[in-house]
């Protein structure tokens, strides 16, 4: 059983310890987040993640999202609207083709809770201007429980 799940018995259930799962994210990164998947299902894929630095205007072509913010500040936007600030407690939702970033991190770190509907493959990240990154350069993924 991992040793970050406070329950898990058969696979199809599992109870996450995620405030032990933030605080295992490294100090800094290569990519502009790290994220640790928590469940991987066709239907649904739900995982951790630490902004790392600034998150250029990108898209999400198959899944809605759904973001809880745990820890950290960061200015976000959606869409044309102005960027606005989010932190913890606050529930952001948007469709998928929803354009969004975080163009200002305001108080580290900022780890976010994020579920998917349905799963988003890693490489489901389009960047509205392609020189602003890729899918290798957004999100390395890391087991960390």
């Amino acid at each position: 059983m991992p040793n970050n799940t406070e329950h898990a018995s058969p696979a199809d259930t599992a109870v996450f310890n995620i405030q032990k799962i933030a605080a295992s994210f490294p100090d800094s990164a290569d990519t502009m987040l790290i994220d640790t998947r928590l469940t991987d299902e066709p239907h649904a894929s739900s995982r951790v993640f630490r902004v790392y630095r600034p998150v250029a205007a990108h898209y999400h072509a198959t899944c809605d999202e759904y973001l809880s913010v745990l820890s950290g500040r960061a200015k976000f936007f959606l869409g044309e609207a102005p960027p606005f600030e989010v932190g913890p407690g606050q529930l952001i939702f948007f469709k998928q083709g929803t354009i969004h970033g975080t163009p200002e991190i305001l108080e580290e770190p900022f780890v976010v809770l994020a579920v998917d509907t349905p799963r988003r493959d890693p490489s489901d990240v389009h960047f509205v201007n392609p020189t602003d990154g890729t899918a290798e350069s957004f999100i390395e993924s890391k087991h960390l429980y």
